[in-house]
């Protein structure tokens, strides 16, 4: 297993030496009663980082995003307005809906990651009529995974802050690959956190810790949301054995997440060489890289490529059937 090249997510790192010296050096408490210091510790470091009142750590960024969105739509009846590529829309089984009882409002992602504002405010339920759900929340996610790892621009998040604000609705932000964006655009992570009520930013992708995300927001929004942890089950009790490893990610890792976006981009610009697979360059911001494969010029599908390339040690996903992807992180370098 140690010459294989793992590209297919950043989920795959393994935790650095650091973060197996502080996990086995945790000082540790129950942190269902709340005295778990370095929980507590990390949760205060995420917050501070991200500019809100306070945090709460869960066991992954799924959990973190429905545990913000029953929070935000704790009304019967409430909607949230979410793009049709986005992560809790494709990947994190319905439970929004499922569990939360929080109706989608599914909305047209642009290639870019964003959602027209337009679009946005096209999709708010009219006030007081009892044919429809109640529009309580927007979501967003930076970077977006399904288009490419794309930033959302500093901009553009004021924008949708301001019609949320217009509207009184509120703004959650799927930021589990937050600091990937904050490195791209060389701006504090705080400042692009500012925009939305509630953040998730998770510790197990290019942050490279073994489990766990933070989400934060205001003392009220953490409170309710820790009773909601809690009723789904995500209530641990020595969790700093895990919370230590994220304090590790936070202080060590996020300043090396330049090197991964720069792998990505001399990877693109080595795969753009290769007669019959294409790819956008000016999509290519952070550590995640679509190519597509043009069958007409060769006879394989994304599949096929994957399959391949896995005999020879390289691991990719193919995520529709004729485009793969590559996500890069520590464990990948120029020397592979």
């Amino acid at each position: 297993m140690a010459s294989v090249i793992d590209l297919r997510s950043d989920t795959v790192t393994k935790p650095t030496q650091q973060m197996r010296q502080a996990i086995a050096e945790a000082v540790v408490g129950d942190d269902v009663f709340g005295d778990d210091p370095t929980v507590n510790k990390l949760q205060d470091v995420a917050a501070e980082l991200l500019g809100k009142e306070a945090g709460l750590f869960v066991p992954s960024g799924t959990m973190g995003n429905l545990i913000s969105a029953i929070v935000h739509c704790s009304t019967f009846g409430s909607e949230m307005i979410v793009g049709h590529l986005s992560h809790m829309h494709l990947y994190e089984q319905g439970g929004c809906a499922t569990l939360g009882g929080v109706h989608p409002r599914v909305v047209l992602n642009q290639p870019d990651g964003t959602i027209k504002p337009e679009d946005i405010e096209a999709a708010i339920r009219v006030l007081g009529d009892p044919h429809f759900p109640v529009t309580r929340l927007v979501c967003l996610e930076n970077t977006h995974n399904r288009c490419g790892g794309r930033v959302l621009s500093l901009n553009y998040l004021d924008t949708i802050s301001q019609l949320c604000k217009k509207h009184n609705l509120k703004l959650h932000l799927d930021g589990a690959r937050l600091f990937n964006a904050s490195v791209a655009l060389s701006v504090p992570v705080k400042r692009l956190a500012e925009c939305a009520d509630s953040v998730s930013v998770c510790l197990s992708k290019g942050l490279a810790a073994p489990i766990g995300s933070v989400i934060v927001g205001t003392k009220e929004f953490i409170s309710q949301a820790r009773r909601v942890r809690k009723a789904l089950g995500g209530g641990m009790r020595q969790v700093g054995m895990i919370a230590a490893a994220g304090l590790v990610s936070l202080n060590e890792m996020v300043p090396r997440l330049s090197e991964d976006h720069d792998n990505t981009k001399h990877l693109a610009q080595a795969l753009q060489k290769v007669d019959g697979l294409t790819l956008d360059w000016e999509s290519v911001e952070t550590n995640i890289l679509f190519v597509g494969i043009d069958t007409n010029k060769v006879n394989i599908d994304a599949a096929g490529l994957r399959d391949e390339l896995k005999k020879q040690d390289i691991w990719i996903s193919a995520v529709e059937p004729t485009k793969v992807r590559f996500v890069t992180h520590y464990m990948i370098t120029r020397a592979h």
